[in-house]
């Protein structure tokens, strides 16, 4: 469905239906219309959705309570050309609305999923791809860890940090080297640090 107020040109849409500038507003995110609206069918959020290559590298995060963190996840997997990402757990919905303008646009073209720790377990398994999950006490650092092969890459919530039955599902804990008082980064910088550091060891793996 589309409406619009007329403020706005619709081209190719026979059946917008027009409504007053008021409703408009009234109907937006924060009251604040930009002469069209359009209610779309919700993407499909299923595991089965994202197509495994022979090099996957995947972007997971449990539990993340924070609309604006996840969006900024999803636009840097997008960045490094992940072949998707995984929502794990209870955390917020990816197509908050926040969520989708923090991802500038990323969740409309990156492959998402919404699943619990169980199902990316054993769905990771099937496709023989391991998971390294971030956590500040780890006594392996990112750096030293391969990140070339197939892998997803993992963080947990701001304050809690990755669940008990994240770590124990992880192949591989990695620590995120810090050298100042702060005991750790903030979940999307370090999931984007995470992402990035596959990005340079598979660029230097196929030179």
């Amino acid at each position: 469905e589309v409406y619009f107020d007329g403020s706005t040109r619709v081209e190719g849409i026979t059946d917008a239906v027009p409504v007053e500038p008021a409703v408009l507003s009234r109907a937006s995110y924060r009251r604040k219309s930009e002469g069209i609206i359009a209610v779309l069918e919700q993407l499909p959020t299923r595991l089965d959705r994202i197509e495994v290559g022979t090099s996957p590298l995947l972007l997971a995060a449990e539990s993340i309570e924070k609309p604006g963190n996840l969006g900024a996840m999803l636009r840097t997997a997008d960045a490094a050309g992940a072949d998707g990402f995984v929502a794990v757990g209870e955390g917020v919905d990816p197509f908050n609305p926040n969520a989708v303008r923090s991802s500038t646009g990323a969740v409309f073209s990156l492959p998402i999923a919404v699943c619990d720790m169980s199902q990316l377990q054993t769905w990771l398994g099937n496709h023989s791809i391991s998971l390294v999950a971030a956590s500040p006490g780890a006594p392996r650092q990112l750096w030293d860890s391969d990140l070339t092969r197939p892998c997803a890459l993992m963080v947990g919530a701001e304050d809690p940090g990755l669940s008990i039955q994240a770590r124990e599902a992880a192949d591989t804990l990695v620590a995120v080297p810090m050298a100042g008082s702060a005991d750790s980064l903030n979940a999307s910088a370090t999931l984007a640090v995470m992402a990035f550091e596959a990005v340079r060891q598979r660029s230097t793996r196929d030179r």
